[in-house]
């Protein structure tokens, strides 16, 4: 096939990709055509919503905090997310930059003034203006904006990772249903799923898009009088930066969304930095500490407060439009999350995704918000309350009036609004492509294009038709379906991870079980001193592993089991794979692989600086990953009671766990990427 015709073919799935763009169309289509009557039915939606599901929302967003600290703390925070011998891809602060940007940069530029702003002036409980409303402007927003907020991105993203890169199985979020209705993800029942995660990604991204073009058009604005705020304007900035999102896209992740990120958070930085020198410093520190303190204590009372003795719309106009936004958002940031992670344990993602973004959150809005608050309430600067009541968007450029550098820094805060609205738009066509191809994540540059330009499509209908009260329902509603989603795909996940649970306890090799013995000792001994050759390991496969290997294959056979003993000499491994039925499917390779000679090995003879001889291991290799152990030096016959070993193993973890999982048998990436010997970790 020619590069032309690779760049041209598709890998859409049909029944996800056409409900998605024909639902999308239509509403398009409605809302443009009638803007006024579609946004009267956008406000009767967004009333029976929080009225009827309001309870719906707070219960679920609770349990999904506690489901993933939980699976954190417990004895499955140890696995990876991925092969036992898988490492990061990418670095903690790449890592972080890149979720941090996908997961919501955009809101704390448009809420880190106005939201504490807008609670000091009128709060849901209290007289306003007064330092009670000050001191719960800044718990709200906490606690809008903290640990829950990444619990939803990061549940979605646990689940996608776990499954797909522990298990095989595609990067989407039907796979999350595999332990409940197993092969059924690719019928109609995943094809329904994916629908409704590609939706409600869409209408996330359109609401932060039109967030975004509101404070992009105030920030233009204030710098140029001359440009005024109107839809007219928001919809050509959609379109611009769209454009500039088509450019980023069609470069990839590493190239476009890696770098942007990093520069989002470089500018994101700089300007806290500012803001925290020329403002109130130690008054930010110190609301800092007492506010994150009472927002530990009072996160379980805020979690199930729904204002059932004092109705009021603040409930759905905040706090659940905030939670269903993420939920909204929670297929795409968890799926691009997932991609990102791969290698990592669950303790390490879940104290990744929780505890750093919401400490440097905490730091945002103490930072801005305190700051604001100072000036009102300390420097007399009561117009900031009519200026962001009549308009949220010019909060942080009004905010700027009082500090040096007015200009300078809200023309950095208009750059690094569009690189945020880039960076969403971009990681959000990816992980929408890949949901409508079935999880594939390499697709075509132009199906990527396709999805950047609709999403602007949507985000210019909406914001027509209703402006943000359009979008604002939209995302409530489209994350009702998802967040009985994301429950069930909890309930999956449990019951996978109990699984695993009879994994660890059946199929842990004792690295020399069969060590003890009469004179076995020795060669036990004679193995932990010996530091052979790249020729002595080669030899050791070929002349001992490979027989033995292919002697356990015939005696499978014999007995009707299908078993193939195969040799791989450029990769240096052997593999044993038995296949049975619809369950069996066990893979034990013998791999060779390279470490450095220790320096304590033959202290007597020179050492070379630039690098050092190497020694190499005979390291057995189960579906799940590097087992840590060498069989260097074992005769046919050790070697046969190692496998029987592991296959018994195997075989007892099956009859133990009752329904287990076929994804046992998902294709293994691993065997089939070439090893280098030289290098202490395979290529994954």
């Amino acid at each position: 096939m020619s590069i032309t015709s690779q760049r041209w073919t598709s890998t859409l799935l049909l029944p996800v990709f056409a409900p998605a763009v024909i639902v999308t169309a239509l509403l398009v289509i409605g809302t443009i055509s009638n803007p006024q009557l579609a946004g009267e039915a956008f406000a009767a939606t967004l009333s029976y919503i929080t009225n009827t599901f309001g309870w719906f929302y707070m219960l679920a967003v609770a349990i999904f905090l506690v489901f993933i600290v939980s699976v954190a703390a417990s004895r499955w925070g140890k696995i990876k997310l991925g092969p036992d011998h898988a490492d990061p891809q990418y670095s903690f602060p790449v890592w972080f930059a890149m979720l941090f940007s996908a997961g919501y940069g955009i809101a704390l530029l448009f809420f880190g003034v106005a939201e504490p702003v807008l609670h000091y002036a009128s709060p849901p409980q209290g007289a306003g203006q007064t330092v009670d409303a000050a001191r719960q402007a800044m718990q709200i927003a906490f606690f809008h904006w903290g640990f829950h907020i990444w619990a939803i991105y990061g549940l979605v993203g646990l689940v996608l990772a776990y499954f797909s890169f522990r298990h095989g199985l595609p990067l989407s979020i039907r796979s999350a249903l595999y332990p409940l209705i197993g092969e059924r993800i690719y019928g109609p029942i995943g094809h329904t799923v994916d629908v409704f995660a590609i939706l409600g990604t869409l209408f996330g991204i359109a609401t932060t898009l039109g967030l975004s073009v509101t404070q992009i058009n105030a920030g233009l604005n204030y710098l140029w009088p001359v440009i005024p705020v109107n839809i007219t304007v928001q919809v050509i900035s959609i379109a611009v930066i769209t454009g500039l999102a088509i450019i980023s896209v069609v470069a990839g992740l590493d190239k476009g969304v890696k770098r942007l990120s990093i520069l989002n958070m470089g500018l994101a930085v700089m300007l806290m930095l500012f803001v925290f020198i020329a403002g109130p410093s130690i008054l930010i520190l110190e609301a800092f500490l007492q506010n994150t303190g009472s927002y530990l204590n009072h996160i379980i009372e805020r979690t199930f407060n729904l204002q059932a003795y004092s109705r009021s719309d603040w409930i759905g106009n905040w706090t659940l439009f905030i939670f269903g936004w993420t939920i909204a958002w929670a297929p795409f940031v968890g799926l691009f999350i997932a991609r990102i992670s791969r290698g990592r344990t669950i303790r390490e993602f879940v104290m990744g995704v929780l505890l750093v973004p919401t400490i440097f959150t905490f730091l945002w809005f103490s930072i801005f918000g305190d700051t604001a608050l100072h000036m009102i309430m300390h420097e007399g600067y009561s117009s900031l309350i009519d200026d962001v009541q009549a308009d949220n968007a010019i909060a942080l450029f009004k905010l700027y009036e009082r500090l040096p550098l007015t200009s300078i820094m809200s023309f950095v805060t208009v750059i690094l609004i569009i690189t945020f609205f880039v960076t969403s738009s971009d990681s959000g066509s990816l992980v929408i492509d890949s949901l409508a191809s079935g999880g594939a994540t390499n697709t075509p540059a132009w199906q990527r294009v396709f999805w950047a330009s609709i999403e602007g499509l949507l985000a210019s209908g909406l914001l027509i038709a209703g402006g943000l009260s359009a979008l604002q329902t939209m995302t409530i509603a489209s994350a009702l379906p998802f967040a009985c989603i994301m429950l069930v795909a909890a309930y999956g996940m449990w019951r996978a991870l109990i699984i695993e649970g009879h994994r660890e306890t059946s199929l842990r090799a004792s690295a020399h079980s069969n060590a003890g013995g009469s004179g076995l000792w020795r060669k036990r001994l004679a193995r932990l001193v010996d530091y052979p050759s790249k020729n002595n390991v080669d030899e050791f496969l070929q002349g001992t592993a490979l027989p033995a290997l292919q002697h356990v294959c015939d005696g499978l056979r014999d007995s009707n089991w299908p078993a193939e003993a195969q040799n791989d000499p450029d990769n240096h491994r052997v593999i044993l794979h038995i296949q049975k039925g619809a369950h069996i499917d066990f893979i034990y390779e013998i791999r060779l692989r390279g470490y450095p000679r220790p320096a304590f090995v033959f202290p007597e003879m020179d050492r070379d600086a630039d690098g050092d001889e190497h020694y190499y291991r005979a390291e057995v290799f189960l579906r799940r990953g590097g087992q840590a152990y060498d069989v260097y030096g074992y005769d046919r016959a050790e070697i046969i009671t190692d496998v029987l070993d592991q296959f018994e193993k195997y075989l007892h973890f099956l009859h133990i766990s009752p329904g287990s999982l076929p994804w046992d048998m998902a294709e293994h990436d691993d065997m089939l990427q070439p090893i280098d010997p030289n290098t202490r970790t395979a290529q994954e």
